[in-house]
């Protein structure tokens, strides 16, 4: 590559240090290469001219070619505005522009022909534009009509400085003519040929500034494919490299804890999904190398199941396990779930969180020495340096999202050789997500329900129907079943949310009154003993109701609540209804989901309610999710640090995630070093890289 790739954005014609400094600060454009990889958004047909009488209300944005005729200030000091009127053969339009007049004076000259590029509004009956893009109408530009236009993101703050569009589109221009010759290669001949991709140069000569739309679409797959292909490649290296020096411990023995607990203490028959899953844990064991495994599973599937049995491999091969939560409430659901599981047999399990006392601590670290305790469930507080086991063999994480990087490296340190990792979620995954966002590990999903679950029934109900809703409430308190009522928490200290839950609580105590009917409230600025003797009230069914904010999203398991009412259930995010949703559904009575919500719903809001509704596969609403929020937003996936693809996008562009992961496996079997003459243009890629790209992060 051209040192001058990388030369600072201040040194191109045009820029200088202060709209270089500008475009660092809005948009992150530090040199050349930054610039040449800011992609156009969308492109504007410049040949297609609208007449400014055949401007329609649901016009998008449109391209108008006329006269200035009229310029005139309106206003001043905050108020002050710029008005100028546009006139076709057809008829005549104002121009609107209410910040950066001064630099748009300076622009404008009466009489002279313009392009203008904007969204038209309707004020009065009349359209106008507001803060339209110009370019002054010449011989130069008459030439490049047949071209495309590239349209820009841009800011206010570059908007007032000169810096729209337009004058992006100019200064990419600039920097093709200076360096559009010098654009070096970055994939193999192999990789180009065996995919009918274009250069590099090809590509980004039009991505920007298409020959025609057939060489833009094949301009878009190239990059697109080069981004996914490197992030690809990145992945499959590190985990054979991972593979190949972490030494994992062999569990060849499947033993008498294994056996008994299969025989005698397994409550139900394991579903098909969960006896695959466990065949491709036991496969990964006897490999002598780390596990790295994701396992993927709603609410209620039997993931806690699968991850005991495994704890049981590894004390079958005289090895310790431990299991870690993100809270202390999921810490000691598991605990006791664990334990019931394993009642009557001879296996030693302990839990230690933020609030086990001195005492206790100390007796469980002696015992994890020793070798006393087999199996160690616990919260953040598993990660404490002087947490120390004798031997350990298997960490699980749950929910492991919510565990920094270097938390879960912690883990990796307590032995000399690393532990066999299973991490689970309950949040499903998409399988493009999977293949960028868990690249380097290996995927179970576990897509079944155990027997004799019923699908949960979601209905949406708007305000004005909350009689029917307590009716239906008392209905089922009478046959004996529990209800959660949760409210939405953005943040614990917004008294907004505490006061909405407030006014929600006293109102079920009126409609629900005492002694007939007995409610619990939950929420997070409660102190941890009182929030756990209200749980615990209701896990007993001492109390019909629970009202509470999303601190149940994870963690509270009570077969017979069989009723969820979610309110404001727009407020809340797709993967966040789900989860709640799952807090029901666990005994085998028929459970309900029901979405309370205002009477105005916004587009996204409709999606999400509809989506519950018609839906229970998780899959299916975590596809939903990410079409509706893109990847960046989706629970855990920000800490991962490499969801700001320039170019691709994980929804639309699945075949291209699968080509580019097939193109870099086919890559590292041969050449798993990158060492041959073809290849060396990888390796020096990921040298160039490594500065702009912290790839630790990702996994």
């Amino acid at each position: 590559m051209d040192h001058l790739w990388d030369a600072k954005i201040e040194y191109l014609k045009g820029v200088g240090p202060k709209r270089a400094e500008l475009l660092t600060k809005e948009l992150g454009i530090r040199y050349f290469s930054d610039l040449l990889t800011y992609y156009p958004f969308r492109y504007v047909d410049r040949r297609n001219f609208v007449a400014i009488s055949k401007i329609e209300s649901d016009s998008y944005y449109i391209l108008l070619r006329g006269k200035i005729v009229h310029i005139e200030e309106i206003g001043k000091g905050s108020g002050q505005r710029m008005t100028a009127i546009l006139q076709d053969a057809s008829g005549r339009i104002e121009l609107v522009w209410f910040k950066g007049i001064s630099w748009i004076k300076d622009q404008l000259k009466l009489s002279h022909e313009y392009i203008v590029f904007g969204k038209p509004s309707e004020f009065k009956g009349r359209y106008n534009i507001v803060h339209p893009e110009l370019e002054l109408f010449t011989a130069e530009t008459q030439i490049q009509d047949k071209a495309f236009m590239p349209m820009y993101s841009t800011t206010e703050k570059m908007k007032t400085q000169g810096l729209a569009s337009r004058s992006m589109g100019k200064l990419t221009q600039t920097l093709l003519q200076e360096i559009g010759n010098k654009i070096g290669e970055t994939l193999p001949g192999g990789i180009i040929r065996g995919h009918n991709l274009l250069s590099r140069r090809e590509a980004l000569k039009n991505i920007h500034y298409p020959e025609s739309p057939e060489k833009l679409l094949l301009a878009e797959h190239r990059l697109k494919f080069e981004e996914l292909f490197f992030l690809q490649l990145e992945y499959l290296k590190s985990k054979n490299i991972r593979t190949a020096k972490s030494k994992g411990f062999l569990f060849s023995e499947i033993g008498e804890y294994f056996n008994r607990f299969f025989h005698q203490n397994l409550p139900f028959r394991l579903t098909k999904a969960q006896e695959r899953v466990i065949k491709e844990i036991r496969r990964d064991m006897k490999l002598g190398h780390q596990m790295n495994r994701l396992l993927q599973g709603d609410v209620g599937s039997g993931k806690t199941l699968v991850a005991l049995m495994t704890m049981l491999i590894a004390l079958d091969n005289q090895f310790q396990a431990c299991l870690i939560a993100p809270t202390e409430i999921l810490a000691v659901q598991h605990y006791n779930s664990i334990c019931q599981l394993l009642k009557d047999m001879d296996i030693h399990v302990e839990i230690l969180t933020g609030s086990t006392n001195k005492a206790k601590r100390k007796v469980l670290k002696e015992q994890l020495l020793s070798g006393e305790i087999h199996i160690l469930i616990g919260t953040h507080a598993l990660f404490e340096d002087d947490v120390v086991f004798q031997n350990l063999g298997l960490v699980v994480i749950d929910e492991q999202h919510r565990f920094g990087v270097e938390q879960r490296a912690k883990m990796w340190t307590k032995n000399h050789t690393a532990p066999h990792i299973l991490v689970m979620t309950a949040t499903p995954i998409p399988r493009t997500l999977a293949m960028t966002v868990y690249g380097d590990l290996d995927c179970s999903v576990i897509d079944e329900l155990p027997p004799g679950r019923k699908e949960i029934k979601t209905l949406h109900f708007f305000d004005s129907a909350r009689l029917r809703v307590f009716a239906f409430m008392k209905e089922q308190i009478k046959a004996g079943r529990q209800v959660y009522v949760v409210y939405p928490l953005i943040n614990e200290s917004e008294k907004l949310d505490l006061k909405d839950l407030m006014d929600g609580y006293l109102s079920i105590s009126r409609d629900f009154p005492m002694p007939e009917y007995q409610t619990s409230i939950v929420h997070g600025q409660m102190k941890s003993v009182d929030k756990d003797y209200e749980m615990n009230r209701f896990k007993k069914g001492e109390t019909h109701i629970m009202v509470s904010t999303t601190v149940i999203e994870v963690g509270v398991d009570v077969p017979n609540a069989s009723v969820m009412v979610i309110e404001n259930a727009e407020r809340f995010g797709l993967s966040q209804l789900h989860q709640l949703r799952g807090r029901v559904g666990r005994g085998a009575e028929q459970s309900y989901c029901l979405l309370m919500t205002g009477n105005k719903l916004s587009a996204d809001a409709r999606i999400r309610i509809q989506t519950m509704v018609k839906t229970n596969d998780g899959f299916e609403i975590a596809d939903a999710d990410l079409k509706l929020r893109g990847p960046g937003d989706l629970q855990g996936t920000q800490q991962s640090g490499i969801l700001n693809l320039k170019i691709a996008d994980l929804v639309k562009d699945e075949s291209i995630i699968h080509q580019a992961r097939q193109a870099a496996m086919q890559i590292l079997e041969l050449d798993p070093n990158l060492q041959s003459e073809e290849n060396r243009i990888l390796q020096y890629q990921f040298i160039y890289k490594k500065d702009r790209i912290d790839w630790g992060k990702i996994s």
